[in-house]
């Protein structure tokens, strides 16, 4: 029974190769690289797909990054108040010449924000109350 068995066994053997090796080389050969066409086309669209991720979700958020409005404020005309002892009515005075419609007074122990507004007048006094500089913003 053995001789018999290690006959049909050799017969069925190149059979069950052809059956089991065929698939797997046509399924091979299905796997070669896509044409260069197709490889650019989905190159392609992944980075639409990238820049379209990226881009902001609606119009108001992209406003974030433009830069701010330039205002009115013209702190040249304002410069030579460097030097002088501040008081209310020199800030006044500088505000409605340098045309800002916001004066802020800055000592040097102030806590500032760092946001810009044009029309702002910042007029930055030292620790005696002298004016060191003047700027808009």
């Amino acid at each position: 029974m053995s001789s018999l068995s290690s006959r049909a066994l050799s017969s069925i053997g190149p059979r069950l190769l052809g059956a089991v090796l065929l698939p797997t080389v046509l399924l091979l050969g299905a796997c070669k690289a896509p044409p260069m066409d197709e490889q650019d086309a989905a190159g392609a669209h992944a980075q639409k797909a990238a820049e379209e991720a990226a881009a902001p979700a609606d119009a108001t958020a992209g406003k974030a990054t433009e830069a701010p409005p330039v205002g009115n404020c013209d702190a040249e005309q304002v410069q030579s108040l460097v030097g002088q002892a501040y008081t209310d009515e020199l800030g006044g005075q500088a505000q409605q010449d340098a045309g800002a419609k916001e004066l802020r007074v800055l000592k040097p122990t102030d806590m500032t924000t760092m946001e810009f507004v044009g029309e702002r007048l910042n007029i930055e006094v030292d620790e005696k109350g002298v004016v060191s500089g003047v700027r808009c913003g």
